[in-house]
């Protein structure tokens, strides 16, 4: 809850001038991490009172120092703060980004501009373009000129600008246009339940494609469960700080073990939906959890759900955990349409009006299977949503639209990253292989085949027989390795596998007498007697 001045006491205000007075400020850090790889960005600063205070926590000092006049002395001594811990805690000198919170109608203050001279942060090992200045967009900008100005200053001495509180101010894309920060928070109130609110998620969904678009980089604020950090890493959203992660410390610490397994695991679920063509996706990788109601909620409540939350598609009637009907937007409208359709039907229970006849799908139903069963529905019916259930229970819900076009998405992704005469993965996704395998440190093996003298076989049979003799290689290769191992084309007659466990160099023998053998097939008579 935010304070009002008007409520601000005199006893704060002595509190205020004691703080001040004697440094009863003291510094935490809270490190911001890659949601890719885990590795720490930097540490954003926030300050603490370290005595008994009328003052109970930092936005109240700061509205307390602002209604006397105090601000730019405090704003000061948290910076000083800040450094110092920085230059305590960290072995210097320190790489990571260090983000400072800064009042934007301080930062063109001269006092504190010369507090930032690249000869003070010097003394403390601390490069300039390593500080980034947190601008908090709640705070309303009295002099945007002189603002802008000093900004613009600070970006040429290799300062760096983050702005805070994305999507909490009304005039936040007037200041993200300009001011053009090189990094965008995104409030903590965007992605809380991010992955249960369909309209947070697209919101953020829309801010990624911005990013990429204008280049700046965005940060997710107060990530406090998995299942949010999910959310986030499934949308590229690249750096992330929360709770779930790591608390404000004075101390700087490591990232604990078991966080960055489970983001780790994370990425490897999302990178593994982004392989895999649509046949061997399965439809709980769309599925997203959705309020349900029991068969004796009242027709008017979900009536009400429909009516304040506009995104709404359908929802889900489920009894002792097993979906028992849905009830789809549209039809709920209808039967609640004419002149008494509503008093006649809003005290009644769900079930006497729920759809019994619903598709349901087991949450390892291959996509392919889903979206083909789905679009044979009747067509009274062939835009509901799907329901999704582990071991008959109810656990989520797709809707045809997100079937669509994750299906489009995989098929164009799978176009772009298959070789085009085997169609195996090629070289982005081998990279990609590679990569998880050397970091995940588990035992595997590496085999790289080629066909022995192809190029004379290409000069003297021509390209076309040159094809089929490598599409014979490619299908021995891949009826011989079981499904769970990779095999990439890399060109030509060039293929890598990786096997998850050290595989004995018998298995590849066995294979190339196999390959050896059928390929005489594609030699003439006279060839195969010589």
């Amino acid at each position: 809850m935010t304070t009002n001045c008007a409520e601000i006491t005199d006893e704060q205000k002595n509190s205020l001038d004691y703080i001040i007075k004697n440094e009863e400020i003291r510094t935490v850090f809270q490190p911001i991490i890659s949601l890719r790889d885990g590795d720490i960005l930097g540490h954003e600063a926030l300050s603490r009172v370290t005595c008994e205070s009328e003052i109970k926590d930092p936005e109240m000092l700061f509205l307390v120092a602002e209604k006397y006049n105090r601000l730019w002395e405090l704003e000061m001594l948290c910076r000083k703060k800040a450094l110092e811990a920085a230059f305590e805690f960290m072995i210097p000198p320190y790489s990571k980004k260090l983000f400072i919170n800064v009042n934007p109608n301080i930062i063109n203050y001269e006092t504190y501009k010369k507090g930032f001279t690249k000869s003070f942060l010097a003394q403390h090992d601390i490069a300039s373009e390593n500080v980034i200045f947190e601008i908090t967009e709640r705070n309303v900008i009295m002099d945007l000129r002189g603002f802008l100005a000093t900004i613009n200053n600070y970006k040429s001495q290799n300062f760096k600008i983050a702005i805070d509180d994305g999507g909490a101010g009304y005039s936040g894309l007037n200041l993200i246009s300009d001011v053009r920060p090189n990094y965008l928070k995104l409030d903590m109130k965007l992605i809380r339940n991010i992955n249960s609110d369909r309209m947070k998620y697209a919101l953020v969904k829309g801010m990624v494609e911005f990013s990429k678009e204008s280049n700046v980089s965005l940060i997710a604020e107060g990530i406090e469960t998995y299942e949010e950090m999910d959310t986030l890493v499934s949308l590229d959203v690249p750096y992330g700080q929360g709770y779930i992660i790591q608390r404000p410390d004075a101390q700087i610490r490591e990232i604990e073990h078991d966080v960055l397994q489970t983001l780790r695991t994370i990425n490897l679920k999302k990178n593994h939906i982004m392989q895999n063509t649509v046949s061997s996706l399965y439809i709980k990788n769309l599925s997203t959890y959705a309020e349900t109601v029991s068969p004796n909620e009242l027709i008017s409540n979900v009536y009400d759900m429909f009516r304040l939350d506009q995104g709404r598609f359908g929802v889900c009637v489920v009894e002792d955990g097993y979906p028992v009907g849905i009830i789809s937007r549209e039809k709920l409208a209808i039967k609640l349409s004419g002149q008494y359709g509503f008093t006649l039907n809003a005290r009644r229970p769900v079930y006497e009006i729920m759809d019994r006849d619903f598709l349901s799908a087991d949450h390892e139903t291959p996509v392919s299977t889903v979206s083909s069963t789905s679009m044979s529905r009747p067509n009274d019916k062939i835009y509901d949503f799907i329901v999704i259930t582990e071991e008959g229970k109810y656990s989520g819900v797709v809707t045809v639209k997100e079937l669509l076009l994750k299906t489009t998405e995989l098929e164009v992704s799978t176009a772009k990253n298959q070789n085009p005469l085997t169609g195996l993965p090629g070289n982005q996704i081998i990279e990609r292989k590679l990569d998880r395998a050397i970091s995940c440190q588990d035992r595997y093996s590496v085999a790289y085949i080629d066909i022995d003298n192809f190029k004379a076989y290409n000069d003297v049979y021509g390209f076309e027989k040159g094809d089929l003799v490598i599409k014979l290689l490619a299908d021995k290769l891949s009826s011989a390795l079981p499904e769970s191992e990779f095999l990439g084309h890399i060109g030509g007659d060039d293929f890598l596998v990786i096997l998850s466990d050290h595989t004995d160099e018998s298995f590849f023998h066995d294979l190339i007498n196999d390959f050896e053998h059928e390929v005489l097939a594609l030699y003439d008579q006279a060839a195969v007697e010589r």
